[in-house]
């Protein structure tokens, strides 16, 4: 629990304002509990939207360098749009059961170490406040109140001698959002061919189309990562856009190349 507002203190810590990171420690507001997995699913969202927008236009970018029909562009884009959406969330999915599965084990592993020799755990925690410029005898003080919560001590000697946070992320709700936002993104190349064929101003337009709304999504999405970097909105965002147009014109000239296998 925190009573600061973190909103705030993160606006404060992106635009280097101290006094504005002053105010929103400062601020009386009622204690709010830490987001715990929400920023996981937040970068399953951006990464999973990106992965699947990005990999859909160079199926289309392919297509239309090959100078394909609209009819192939449908049937692999929606191919690989589910294919790959499965894909990404099983991955998703059994990395983020695995790694909660590998923390839960070495959590369990440090609380024994704490039960069955704390002596032991104590020296070694006072090593790495030592190693990080502590001087011993404040180290030791220090270790010995920690010492004194079970839970506190094994939560630190969690980051600091494993480098490990725990968030609790759900494997299925990381695999949801992953599936979701890969397909939402990931359709709109896509959805500008289905919608070509039945309206003419975009079936004469429509690679353009479909290059000028990924190109937008991409900036946004790109834009998305400022809340988990401290990156500008606008270098993320163009940074994406570059990486996507690699990608995608990667893809359009292996398809003016291979184009006559067809």
């Amino acid at each position: 629990m925190i009573t600061r507002n973190l909103d705030e203190a993160r606006s404060a810590f992106r635009h280097n304002d101290p006094e504005a990171s002053r105010k929103a420690h400062e601020s009386a507001r009622a204690p709010e509990e830490h987001q715990g997995g929400h920023g996981q699913y937040l970068k399953s969202f951006v990464y999973g939207g990106l992965d699947g927008i990005v990999t859909t236009f160079a199926v289309v970018a392919g297509v239309a360098g090959a100078n394909l029909s609209s009819r192939v562009v449908l049937i692999l884009g929606v191919a690989n749009l589910i294919a790959d959406g499965i894909s990404m969330a099983f991955g998703d999915y059994l990395g983020t059961k695995a790694e909660n599965e590998y923390m839960a084990a070495e959590r369990e592993r440090e609380l024994w170490e704490v039960r069955n020799y704390p002596e032991g755990e104590k020296k070694e925690m006072v090593e790495l406040y030592m190693e990080k410029g502590i001087a011993e005898a404040d180290a030791k003080m220090a270790v010995e109140a920690l010492s004194k919560n079970e839970k506190a001590w094994v939560d630190i000697m969690m980051v600091e001698e494993l480098g490990m946070v725990e968030d609790k992320a759900s494997p299925v709700k990381n695999a949801l959002v992953t599936f979701g936002s890969f397909t939402l993104f990931g359709a709109i190349p896509v959805l500008v061919y289905a919608v070509a064929r039945f309206i003419p101003f975009f079936a004469a337009r429509t690679f353009f189309t479909a290059f000028i709304l990924t190109g937008i999504t991409l900036f946004i999405l790109g834009t998305l990562k400022v809340f988990f970097t401290r990156q500008s909105w606008y270098r993320a965002g163009t940074e994406m856009l570059l990486l996507g147009g690699f990608a995608a014109g990667a893809a359009y000239i292996v398809g003016i190349l291979l184009g006559n296998l067809a």
